[in-house]
C-alpha cells in the first residue's frame, strides 16, 4: 500500500536543496533499480551517476541549461548498455549477434523499467525526482561528456535530490482514455472530446493557452513544444547514434 501511494503521489521536482544524499540510501535506490525485470535476465543497462561539478556543469550544457541539472546532488544517466555482455560472450567463446536495432530496443526497454524503480525508490525515501526527455535529443554530446564506449547509449536521466518545493499533482487523463480490454478500440471524436475535456478545461491550461498565443492546448505540443521539425532533425541524429554506437546491423 506504501509504495502505491508512492506512485500515486509522484511529482516532477524541479527546485532542488544543496542537502546530498546519504551513500546508504543511495545503494539501496539503485539495487532496487537493479531489481527490474529484465529481457533474459541479460540486465543490458547501465547507470552513470553523476555528483562532480564539472561534469554536471557539461550535463547541464546538454540538457538545454535545465537548472535542476546543477541544482540536485545527483544525476543518473540510464543507457542502453550490450558492452559489457558482448565482453562477456567474447571471453566465453560465445558469439554474440547484438550489433542491430533490435538489440539496442530490448537494451532500451531495459534501462527504462531500471529507471522507473529507481524513481519509485527514491521518492519513497522523501527525494524527489525530474525525468529529462532531452537524454535522446543530446544523446551524441551525452556520450562525449560521460565517455559512453560502443554498444552504449544514453536512453533517458533522472535528476534526483531534497525538493525545495512541492508542486500540485501532474494532471492525468482518465483510465478509459489509455485503456483497452480485449481488443484495441479506436476513439470517435465524441469520445476524444470527453477524455480531454478535464485537461482542456484547467486553470493553469487557459494560462498557457494564453502565455502561448495558441487557440488551444493541442496547438502548444504541436506548434511550440514537439514540432514536426524539431522532431524530424531530433529522430535523424538518435538514429546516427545509434548507428555510430554499433546497434544497425543488417547483415546476416
Amino acid at each position: 500500500m506504501e509504495t502505491l501511494q508512492t506512485i500515486i503521489n509522484h511529482r516532477t521536482i524541479r527546485k532542488y536543496q544543496t542537502t546530498k544524499i546519504e551513500p546508504e540510501i543511495l545503494d539501496q535506490i539503485l539495487k532496487a533499480g537493479t531489481c527490474a525485470s529484465t529481457t533474459g535476465n541479460m540486465q543490458v543497462y547501465c547507470i552513470i551517476v553523476s555528483s562532480d561539478e564539472k561534469i554536471k556543469e557539461d550535463l547541464w550544457a546538454a540538457h538545454f541549461k535545465q537548472d535542476m541539472v546543477k541544482q540536485a546532488p545527483l544525476v543518473l544517466t540510464f543507457c542502453a548498455d550490450f558492452n559489457r555482455f558482448n565482453i562477456w560472450c567474447k571471453l566465453r567463446n560465445a558469439n554474440a549477434g547484438y550489433d542491430n536495432f533490435l538489440s539496442f530496443y530490448t537494451a532500451s526497454i531495459d534501462a527504462l523499467l531500471v529507471a522507473q524503480n529507481v524513481a519509485i525508490a527514491a521518492e519513497s525515501f522523501g527525494l524527489g525526482i525530474c525525468y529529462l526527455g532531452t537524454t535522446t535529443y543530446m544523446a551524441d554530446s551525452i556520450i562525449k561528456i560521460l565517455d559512453l564506449p560502443e554498444n552504449v547509449v544514453p536512453v533517458t536521466t533522472l535528476v534526483i535530490g531534497y525538493p525545495s518545493e512541492i508542486p500540485d499533482l501532474t494532471d492525468r487523463l482518465p483510465l478509459n482514455g489509455v485503456v483497452h480490454y480485449e481488443k484495441y478500440k479506436n476513439y470517435s471524436s465524441e469520445q476524444i472530446n470527453r477524455i480531454y475535456s478535464e485537461k482542456e478545461g484547467l486553470l493553469s491550461t487557459k494560462e498557457l493557452i494564453e502565455i502561448n498565443k495558441t487557440e488551444n492546448l493541442a496547438q502548444i505540443f504541436t506548434d511550440k513544444r514537439y514540432s514536426k521539425k524539431d522532431n524530424i532533425n531530433f529522430s535523424k541524429s538518435y538514429l546516427k547514434v545509434i548507428e555510430n554506437q554499433g546497434f544497425m546491423n543488417n547483415e546476416l
